[in-house]
């Protein structure tokens, strides 16, 4: 079994995420989607919306209708579909989320109770090709978000059985198509067992992540009850690829081998895509603002374990009562999460409402990233000019004015 240290698994996660060296840059987005697996979506966009963030994190100042194209505007290439969140996910990976389309099946609810003219919509979508909300009445019954159509609520269920899938979006709304056409006929022909399933995704999420506990794995897939005992026995087993390891300092698991108790100091607690653990990581860091729903970030307890960075998400706390802001984002240099940034736009200036270095961290020694950081946003998104507002400490501020790029 192999032993890292906490920094060996950091680096191991970065690179797995595509956050060290050049070659993660290779193929641009639509190789990035397949090394990360899945790519989260949200409705929120602050500077971006986070599917394009995730990208430009990565890959730079990458063109956002690039980004745009290799998700959604080749229909072969992708489709959404639920995974660790609603998320986008290579097209190949769609004979892999037949046990989830079977259990929603079979649950025939979906937040909302299933309105029982889904048949006729489904005829609708064959006969007259691709829909959206606006073909058949509208999303809304008039309400909060929630409050919607009975169509909706349809055209949804359709989706999550997989009679419909999303392998586009034009100004952000969902063009559904049937699975036949939307779909490469040997992908929809092929016809795995929930174990099958769960197997190869587990082997996915553990090459994304690198190094991983069950919980991790659990958290990427979303998986309970049966399915995450399959999850289970494809790891003890060997059946999904990934090796046993032990991270020091991350929770133990209390082994039993042959009747006896295994110590916990040197019984595995995580796993570990066996190809990350041949070389070790090279190359130059990424520096970079990070999207609240990036899969590098995504699990909070994660994030913590791996980066000592306590995390959330403060647009659901009244603003009273916010500490660091609105959207914050994670700022990544050098291998770590060296502080988070409250970020906004007003027209050509990117506003950093609030920017906060982490505990223990010294202004001199990460001002440099943190321009660099701020600036690289900017520049991508259009504006010349970075304002900020707060600092904490204090003392960042004036290190920080700025009138050009770093």
């Amino acid at each position: 079994m192999t032993a890292l240290s906490p920094e060996e698994a950091r680096r191991l996660i970065l690179r797995a995420q595509g956050f060290v060296g050049a070659d993660a840059r290779r193929g641009g987005t639509y190789a990035m989607l397949r090394r990360l697996g899945a790519v989260q979506l949200d409705t929120i966009s602050v500077l971006a919306r986070s599917h394009e963030l995730v990208a430009y994190a990565r890959l730079g100042a990458v063109g956002r209708q690039a980004v745009e194209r290799a998700y959604w505007h080749n229909p072969a290439q992708s489709f959404e579909y639920w995974c660790h969140a609603a998320c986008i996910l290579p097209i190949e990976h769609w004979p892999l989320f037949a046990f989830r389309r079977r259990a929603y099946r079979d649950r025939r609810y979906r937040w909302h109770e299933v309105p029982d003219h889904v048949d006729k919509l489904l005829q609708q979508a064959r006969d007259s090709g691709p829909l959206t909300t606006s073909d058949v009445g509208g999303a809304k019954n008039g309400g909060p978000w929630w409050d919607w159509s009975d169509s909706k609520i349809g055209l949804e269920w359709l989706l999550d059985i997989g009679e419909l899938v999303c392998a586009r979006r034009v100004g952000w709304r969902r063009v559904y198509d049937v699975a036949e056409r939307a779909v490469p006929a040997a992908l929809l022909a092929e016809d795995l067992t929930d174990e099958e399933c769960i197997t190869r995704l587990a082997a996915i999420a553990g090459r994304s992540l690198g190094v991983a506990t069950r919980g991790d794995l659990i958290d990427f897939l979303r998986l309970t009850g049966r399915h995450s005992a399959i999850l289970d026995e494809a790891l003890l087993s060997g059946a999904a690829g990934l090796v046993p390891v032990h991270v020091a300092g991350w929770p133990s698991v209390r082994a039993v081998r042959s009747g006896k108790s295994v110590p916990a100091s040197s019984a595995p607690n995580a796993w570990a895509d066996p190809a990350a653990l041949e070389s070790e990581p090279r190359g130059r860091h990424r520096t970079t603002l990070v999207s609240p729903f990036d899969s590098l970030i995504w699990h909070r307890g994660r994030t913590e374990r791996v980066f000592g960075f306590n995390y959330q998400l403060e647009l659901y706390v009244p603003k009273h009562k916010r500490v660091h802001g609105y959207f914050t984002m994670p700022v990544l240099a050098g291998g770590r999460l060296i502080g988070r940034v409250d970020p906004a736009r007003e027209g050509s200036t990117l506003v950093a409402r609030q920017l906060s270095l982490e505990p223990g961290l010294t202004s001199a020694k990460w001002v440099d990233a943190l321009r660099e950081a701020l600036w690289s946003a900017a520049e991508w998104v259009g504006c010349d000019t970075v304002r900020v507002e707060r600092t904490d400490p204090p003392e960042l501020a004036p290190l920080l004015t700025m009138t050009g790029g770093a």
